[in-house]
């Protein structure tokens, strides 16, 4: 008798994207910790194993997968199928909790995610605090610190790639976000299934529901951790998932998860045609000093054009998290709809402003 069908799927999940890892790295080539280091706000409180040490006469060790787990239902199910499946593909496993410290007891939290971690057999675990900062608000400033600690890790630990539980739920949360925030097709895209520096981040659960992850849990006797902030309304996607969510499938019926995680895959395949397209057409815009014409850029679709401007703006400094759909409108009238208005003020002291037929974007 097989596995229970929860526990089926998370496994098959995560051997897909074990395969996917080993095929990227046999392409490319490389050893798994060419990356570069620096992160700041990050202190290592629990290490766990150490990172083996290669002589010329010796083989290279075997590629290093980490999870990141908080010790909820999603990250611990992926650490039970993380811990069962890398083996067979010879793969050594590991795994990361990161300590936010902002809720009473978040270290005894993380203590207790470690030993669980270990108990599955994954070597090396290591639980990290984090400095939460102020910056896009508290849930952008954690995701922000977390990520900054899963990177450094990944590059003390030399490792290929970091698994992140966020499943189907999740990703239709993101796209009503993204809907919310009118920030276009990029935002609708949702989460990626391979995204980061080199590949560095693997989403194996996009394609399942929260419940199969909990149910994966339940039938493995794996004990999970709930987020009190996960049910907190004072957070946005708290306050979408209890309330916001529900309130679509009742009005619309069900399957509007599924409806919504399709439409990711859709627009991000939209996207990255014209991510494509807006990258060759940009050196065609550019005089020979490297300044944009207007002229040309007016001739491209709006889709293109706005990322081209986009693209300049974050080259000249504008931060990309910062930069919104409204600020962009306002750059491209200076090439639509030019009647003599001045420069455009954008995020990080950049100016926007037209110039003898050149569209000038730096800092101010």
């Amino acid at each position: 008798m097989g596995p229970h069908p929860a526990v089926a799927a998370i496994r098959l999940a995560v051997r897909r994207a074990l395969h996917d890892i080993l095929t990227d790295l046999n392409r490319h080539s490389r050893t798994p910790g060419e990356r570069a280091f620096g992160h700041a706000g990050v202190r290592v409180v629990r290490p766990v194993g150490d990172i083996p040490e290669q002589t010329p006469n010796e083989r290279p060790p075997s590629p290093l997968v980490l999870v990141a787990c908080s010790g909820g239902a999603d990250s611990m199910a992926l650490a039970s199928a993380l811990a069962f499946e890398a083996p067979k593909l010879g793969i050594r496993a590991g795994g990361i909790t990161v300590d936010h410290g902002l809720q009473p007891g978040s270290d005894l939290r993380a203590e207790e995610v470690v030993l669980r971690l270990r108990e599955l057999g994954l070597d090396p675990v290591e639980s990290i605090t984090v400095t939460v900062g102020r910056d896009g608000g508290p849930e952008a400033a954690a995701r922000d610190a977390r990520y900054g600690a899963l990177d450094a890790a990944l590059e003390r630990h030399n490792g290929a790639a970091v698994l992140l539980g966020h499943t189907r739920d999740d990703q239709a949360e993101t796209v009503l976000l993204g809907l919310a925030r009118g920030s276009g097709i990029r935002s609708l895209s949702g989460m990626a299934a391979v995204s980061g520096a080199g590949g560095r981040y693997r989403r194996p659960f996009l394609q399942l529901d929260r419940q199969t992850a909990r149910k994966a849990c339940l039938v493995q006797a794996l004990p999970v951790w709930d987020d009190p902030h996960n049910a907190d309304p004072a957070y946005t996607r708290s306050r979408l998932r209890h309330e916001g969510l529900p309130a679509l499938e009742k009005a619309l019926g069900k399957g509007v998860v599924e409806a919504l995680a399709r439409t990711a895959q859709l627009s991000r395949d939209d996207a990255d045609a014209l991510d494509t397209w807006a990258s060759q057409a940009e050196a065609s815009v550019r005089d020979a000093a490297g300044l944009l014409e207007c002229a040309k850029l007016y001739a491209l679709p709006p889709a293109v054009r706005r990322r081209i401007l986009r693209r300049a703006a974050i080259e000249a400094g504008a931060p990309a998290g910062s930069l919104f759909a409204r600020h962009i409108e306002e750059v491209d009238r200076l090439i639509t709809g030019w009647r003599g208005q001045g420069a455009i003020n954008l995020p990080g002291k950049v100016v926007a402003q037209r110039q003898g037929g050149r569209l000038v974007i730096r800092q101010g």
